[in-house]
């Protein structure tokens, strides 16, 4: 009977939780999200309260197969679809939050990798955005 409630319990879709630091992190659904290359690209997680260097914000963490290396991808090629991905995803579940975030950064790799942790087997690309007059701001990194 604990065996079959264990099971249970972990094919239930993960929740929010507070990691050791204090981040509040949301898990994705793995829902395809389109982006203008066309790469596969899907929500590893969102992590909010993690204090960034210009205050309030929030990191949007994707996986996109296709920078790996072999992946075809280049880096101004995923730029773009990453600034797509400030506008069209990101900025949208920005109003609810509280206290607003001030920075959006968007990351995508090409492996899952935990929040925080070394991963130097793994592509990873980073760009960070002010929000400005209800835009994505990209900013230098």
């Amino acid at each position: 009977m604990t065996a079959l409630l264990l099971a249970a319990l972990a094919a239930l879709p993960a929740a929010a939780q507070d990691d050791a630091a204090g981040a509040r992190v949301e898990p994705g659904d793995g829902a395809a999200i389109a982006v203008p290359s066309g790469q596969a690209v899907t929500l590893q997680d969102v992590i909010w309260n993690a204090r960034g260097p210009d205050g309030a914000t929030m990191r949007f963490r994707f996986v996109a197969p296709g920078i790996a290396p072999a992946g075809g991808v280049d880096f101004e090629t995923a730029s773009a679809d990453m600034q797509h991905l400030c506008d069209t995803y990101a900025l949208p579940r920005l109003a609810d939050q509280v206290p607003v975030p001030q920075q959006v950064i968007i990351s995508l790799s090409d492996v899952p990798v935990p929040f925080g942790e070394a991963a130097p087997e793994a592509t990873q690309f980073f760009e960070s955005y002010r929000i400005e007059d209800g835009l994505c701001v990209w900013e230098m990194f």
